[in-house]
């Protein structure tokens, strides 16, 4: 593995880590969430846009998976979309193992952290719970935010292009941040997520995408000397 990818893989963690912390001193997750509570409810997760976003979900990454599919598909015709398969198969599985297997099937079915609305700050039974504080293994799926993950995914084709086109690069990242932050916001809104949860859905999400695409060798200049060499 490069010195790059190890150095900002560092970079990212020690970031979270570092904002983890400053938000469990400053009480940042109840905070946050008690500007969208009152008397233990939630008025706003149902009112627009909160509700629309909640309903749009995974939509947008499974939009961007299944297009990026049918032209690897299509390449079998028109050679010069060639460079679309491995761009496919890196969607495809950072789709599956980021936001499905790390994210939900991993820790959230399995951390136990109580949601928001689930603890006793804001009317439930339940305990509140750090992010390093392992709950009962399905007693609470708060940590992390599935449905932020997914909107983080967004930022995919960043890694696919981030070399040889970093203007377009750059739109992507900009564009998946600002859609994960909206859901992010959106989740907190419901009262499903705490601050910190949607912080750590972008950091595994990223560190997913760095890593795979670092595994797969996906540099956007390889896949144009491919789509050149078809021309």
């Amino acid at each position: 593995m490069s010195r790059r990818i190890i150095l900002e893989t560092a970079s990212v963690v020690v970031c979270t880590m570092v904002a983890t912390m400053v938000i469990a001193l400053a009480a940042g997750d109840i905070k946050v969430s008690s500007f969208f509570s009152i008397s233990g409810s939630w008025p706003l997760t149902n009112l627009f846009p909160w509700r629309q976003l909640y309903l749009l979900d995974r939509t947008p990454a499974i939009i961007l998976v299944v297009s990026a599919l049918f032209f690897a598909a299509y390449s079998y015709k028109n050679k010069e979309l060639k460079s679309w398969r491995k761009a496919a198969v890196f969607l495809l599985l950072f789709l599956i193992i980021g936001p499905g297997l790390i994210v939900n099937a991993g820790l959230k079915d399995h951390w136990g952290r109580p949601r928001p609305r689930e603890i006793i700050q804001f009317g439930g039974k339940k305990e509140f719970l750090q992010t390093w504080q392992k709950g009962v293994s399905g007693g609470g799926r708060s940590f992390p935010s599935g449905h932020s993950s997914a909107a983080f995914f967004m930022i995919a084709p960043f890694f696919i292009y981030r070399r040889s086109k970093p203007s377009l690069a750059r739109n992507w990242l900009v564009g998946g941040v600002l859609f994960g932050v909206l859901m992010s916001i959106t989740r907190i809104v419901q009262g499903a997520h705490f601050l910190s949860d949607n912080l750590w859905a972008f950091s595994i999400i990223y560190l997913v995408g760095l890593w795979l695409s670092a595994a797969m060798k996906l540099d956007a200049a390889e896949l144009l000397t491919e789509r050149e060499n078809y021309a």
